[in-house]
């Protein structure tokens, strides 16, 4: 079903609909930058001269942007839609050398605001290959028109433009969808399904049952009813395509740290580059609170920007990402390799990098999967925070990840009770958190308990566990969250026979059955086949030494094509 909002004629045509947070933005002259005569006589190589009539669109939400517009004369309105009825005004370009779009471009997706033309426009095309060449070329501009694009999705990101949610705020399905559009830097906009005004007329006019929610609202206008993660995706155009007569030097499987940093080398090296991912660019690092021992960090920075820096960083150089795309083969009986996808397609390449990572581990606990999504959680973010904002909470787990999250979560609950198996953290814990949380007031170790089941109706009221001394206790709670590791995601590898460990994990170098000790150290049991990160056996859980061997990787890989290509 498609509906589109009311057309605002105002928001296109009065300038001083102008957000006016956006002009006071103290980033603003870095997000829209005007461009000298000299720059823009350094782009017109890389681009087209266009001509747009008043009235007419450069491009509309939910369609594709053909790339960025540099303005030569004319004025281009953007015009982000708030809710469901209303418009807004972000920005009116109108001197020469301003420039349109925002970072998604630089792979050519689907466009979350309009550029309407309200007065004749004559501009310089610079569609996304055209956009990713001035940033490795023109090394001083491209920085320059890098940081705007940037700046500019983060400033729809957070105005909530886009999609838009309709729900029940505890709905596990709604937070779901909400994750996902986070973690891929997608703005959106969730309207309660009780109360919002616009929600409201919104219902009204579709009638939706029970099961229909949550409802999602695309920029294209499109109505979906109780989507999963890929009909959101494919109704975004977030979904690529790959062309199945081209075959890729290295196509990398896994957008962790891993996976984008061997997608960042590979393709500024020159080689042809394809990624995928099942969810969204950092993988398990990508929903972390805090990263505070990264090198070249000292005051942290948070997984999802990590991840969101490295994703921008491998499109720039070429790197094709497809995500959400989940691997379901990996096919090596005859040359080029090929990896095929859950819906079917194949993508052929030279090489294959495995950096498929691990899934969330669950502890066997009764009950647990009946509150997956209605009180218990396997990251600590933002929303999560949200909900269990003043509230006591349990988090079951010893490692980094957990340690993080602890003191993410302090500053927000009323009480963190952290469960954890060994008599303390020093032998799983980075010594600087386990200081952390020693200072914070409200954070109690519950040492040597193991949790014994969940209970509940509707959603988690209480969680049983076993002290060090065998007592059975019981903690009322209405969140859990869930760090106590993962177990390899190397199932798609069965097709091709990749050589595993006892516990699933990858086989690489001198550690494959019959190889020697000249075996490159991430080459898998299959020629051309590599190996790194989280899913490799014997490999170090950091995210500093997952990008080391995304770097070492592409190594071996120019090793390996100077001898096959």
């Amino acid at each position: 079903m498609s509906m589109r909002s009311t057309e605002s004629e105002a928001a296109r045509d009065d300038a001083s609909l102008e957000d006016a947070s956006v002009r006071d933005h103290p980033r603003y002259a870095q997000m829209f930058p005007v461009l000298s005569a000299a720059d823009i006589e350094r782009l017109r190589r890389f681009g087209h001269t266009e001509h747009h009539e008043k009235g007419t669109f450069l491009y509309r939400a939910g369609s594709l942007c053909p790339g960025s517009f540099v303005l030569l004369s004319g004025k281009v309105r953007i015009v982000a839609r708030e809710g469901l009825l209303r418009e807004r005004v972000i920005h009116t370009y109108t001197q020469r050398g301003e420039f349109t779009s925002d970072v998604a471009q630089l792979s050519n997706k689907p466009a979350v605001v309009d550029a309407y033309v309200i007065e004749d426009v004559e501009a310089i095309l610079l569609r996304p290959d055209a956009l990713r060449a001035v940033m490795v070329a023109e090394a001083d501009l491209g920085e320059r028109i890098m940081r705007a694009l940037i700046l500019r999705r983060v400033l729809v990101f957070e105005r909530g433009h886009g999609v838009v949610l309709v729900g029940a705020s505890g709905s596990a399905r709604l937070r779901s969808l909400q994750n996902f559009l986070s973690r891929n830097v997608f703005p959106s906009i969730t309207l309660d399904a009780e109360h919002n005004a616009d929600a409201l007329a919104l219902l009204e006019r579709l009638t939706p049952q029970p099961d229909d929610f949550p409802l999602v609202v695309c920029p294209s206008g499109t109505v979906l009813r109780n989507p999963d993660e890929g009909q959101l995706a494919s109704c975004l155009g977030l979904v690529p395509e790959f062309d199945p007569a081209h075959v890729y030097d290295t196509l990398i499987v896994g957008a962790g740290p891993a996976g984008l940093a061997a997608a960042v080398y590979a393709a500024s090296e020159g080689l042809s580059v394809a990624g995928i991912d099942c969810r969204a660019p950092g993988g398990q690092a990508g929903s972390s609170s805090r990263i505070e021992n990264y090198l070249g960090f000292p005051t942290g920075i948070t997984g999802l920007a990590l991840a969101g820096r490295a994703f921008v960083q491998a499109q720039k150089f070429g790197a094709h990402i497809g995500i959400p795309c989940e691997a379901e083969a990996l096919h090596c009986d005859a040359a080029p390799l090929a990896v095929e996808l859950r819906d079917g397609r194949r993508v052929a390449t030279r090489t294959v990098v495995i950096a498929s990572g691990a899934d969330y581990r669950r502890p066997d606990v009764d009950g647990l999967a009946r509150f997956e999504g209605s009180g218990v959680y396997y990251w600590a973010t933002p929303i999560e925070a949200r909900l269990c904002r003043k509230e006591p909470v349990a988090l079951v787990g010893g490692g980094n990840s957990a340690g993080q999250a602890v003191v993410f979560l302090a500053s927000h609950a009323e009480h963190v009770h952290m469960f954890f198996r060994g008599p303390s953290l020093k032998h799983s814990m980075s010594h600087y958190l386990i200081e952390r949380i020693a200072g914070l007031p409200n954070v109690t170790l519950h040492s040597g308990t193991a949790l014994t089941a969940l209970d509940g109706d509707a959603r988690l009221e209480r969680v049983r566990y076993r002290d060090k001394d065998g007592i059975e206790n019981a903690l009322d709670t209405h969140h859990l969250f869930v760090f106590i590791g993962a177990q390899p995601r190397a199932h798609w590898l069965k097709t091709c026979g990749v050589a595993l460990d006892a516990k699933g994990f990858v086989l690489t170098g001198a550690d494959v059955p019959g190889s020697d000790a000249r075996a490159m150290s991430l080459q898998t049991s299959i020629p051309g086949v590599y190996a790194i990160g989280d899913v490799r056996s014997g490999s170090i859980k950091r995210v500093a030494s997952a990008v080391g061997e995304g770097a070492a990787v592409v190594a071996q890989i120019h090793a390996y094509l100077a001898v096959h290509a």
